[in-house]
């Protein structure tokens, strides 16, 4: 009974050894309880890089003349809509004030 306890003894030593110096020389993390552990999602690459590259560049946001064109547009419309009668109302004038009287 004790040379198989022996026997099986140094079997695991042996194999725990091995399984240890192949962590340490592939950069594995080491578990031997097999509990669940983050490492797996953590050692993934971040993605956030490749995301925002995928998006092209706003100019909206960095050129002044885009900018003025599109406010000067904005308010070309909203001067029709006034001509037309369709443009918002003057304060106090809405829909919410007629119905109060």
């Amino acid at each position: 009974m004790s040379v198989g306890g022996l026997k099986n003894a140094v079997v695991q030593a042996a194999t725990r050894g091995v399984t240890e110096a192949r962590a340490r020389i592939f950069g594995h993390v080491l578990n031997p309880t097999g509990q669940r552990s983050p490492h797996k999602i953590l050692r993934k690459k971040l993605i956030g890089e490749k995301v925002a590259q995928w998006y092209p560049h706003d100019i909206k946001k960095d050129d002044p003349l885009v900018m003025a064109r599109q406010e000067q547009e904005r308010l070309s419309k909203l001067e029709m809509l006034k001509r037309r009668g369709k443009g918002p109302p003057k304060k106090g004038q809405g829909k919410r004030a007629s119905k109060r009287k």
